[in-house]
């Protein structure tokens, strides 16, 4: 039987949610889903209205796929921003999810996780730098913590600060809010920051981009940039547990791991607060000396590629 909330029609709640989808020990279900996104939508929503909205979406027996264009079917009060793909020189309409009735529909259409654009609908400036630290396959949190705190160390250097939330897989994203500045010149912060980071200590965190090149070591991905999402604080992962991305004081980093953080455990822990709103500091200016650093950094994605074609033309010569 359906249930109908807030104007949406929610139906096969009790249906699985997912295969392999495990919540207190039992097979997760949609219902799941639906009750968790309602019981946070005031802390979620604030963290994706306003922005282009990616989502990733999963059913039964089938693989998780991410959905940028609104389907056709959408009902019309479903708010959405149209922008321009160059890749595949097309217009893509993505939703904006600014209420709870939004949210609550692209539930009922099972998306599980919710990845905002940096950059607000109708502007051409990023809000905030995002740091992604990403372990090696079957690395220890422990390292992805110390890899972090170099991070802090590096904005602290050059007078900036961010607040850090697990990703819901394996890492942690760091992020600095930022007052407004070209695109580029955000990208370019971004990048020295990683850096930074990585010259404080590079046994223990890199920025090469080709994975065959880390050595086991975090890596600190400054490619979350111009027109790159990041997934919200509070957005359940499509993982066994049901993980979420949750905000986590900087003094409790070592005492915690993404396992943490699920479905069941957020809400308790969120309230009827937001704390990943109250972890942010206001928007900071970007130091001159840090951004011209930036500029003299390749972009992580491009040299790699250039490098990727090097290595075959050595490997056929």
């Amino acid at each position: 039987m359906a249930e109908t909330r807030e104007g949406v029609e929610l139906s096969s709640l009790d249906g699985p949610l997912f295969d392999r989808a495990v919540l207190d020990g039992r097979g997760a279900t949609k219902r799941d889903l639906v009750d968790y996104l309602d019981a946070v939508s005031h802390a979620l929503i604030p963290a994706v209205a306003g922005r282009a909205l990616s989502v990733v979406r999963v059913r039964p027996g089938q693989q998780p796929f991410m959905q940028k264009n609104l389907p056709k079917y959408a009902p019309d009060w479903v708010a959405r921003t149209t922008v321009w793909a160059e890749a595949s020189h097309r217009e893509v309409h993505y939703p904006l999810c600014d209420d709870r009735r939004t949210l609550l529909w692209l539930a009922n259409q099972r998306a599980v996780e919710y990845h905002p654009a940096l950059i607000r609908a109708g502007e051409r400036h990023a809000t905030h730098l995002v740091l992604d630290l990403d372990p090696p396959e079957g690395d220890d949190f422990t390292h992805v913590v110390r890899a972090a705190m170099l991070i802090r160390r590096a904005l602290d250097d050059v007078g900036l600060a961010g607040a850090v939330k697990t990703s819901g897989s394996k890492g942690v994203h760091i992020v600095v809010p930022i007052t407004a500045v070209p695109l580029e010149n955000s990208a370019a912060a971004t990048r020295a920051i990683a850096a930074r980071a990585e010259a404080l200590d590079p046994a223990i965190a890199t920025t090469a981009f080709i994975k065959a090149d880390r050595g086991g070591k975090v890596f600190l991905d400054s490619t979350r940039a111009i027109g790159a999402t990041v997934v919200a604080a509070y957005s359940p992962r499509i993982r066994p547990g049901l993980t979420v991305s949750f905000p986590v004081a900087w003094d409790d980093l070592e005492q915690v791991t993404p396992a943490d953080f699920t479905v069941a455990t957020a809400p308790g822990l969120i309230g009827s607060g937001d704390p990943w709103a109250a972890a942010l500091p206001a928007p900071q200016e970007l130091p001159a000396e840090l951004v011209e650093h930036g500029h003299t950094i390749p972009v992580a994605r491009v040299a790699a590629m250039h490098e990727g074609k090097r290595r075959k033309r050595a490997a056929r010569g």
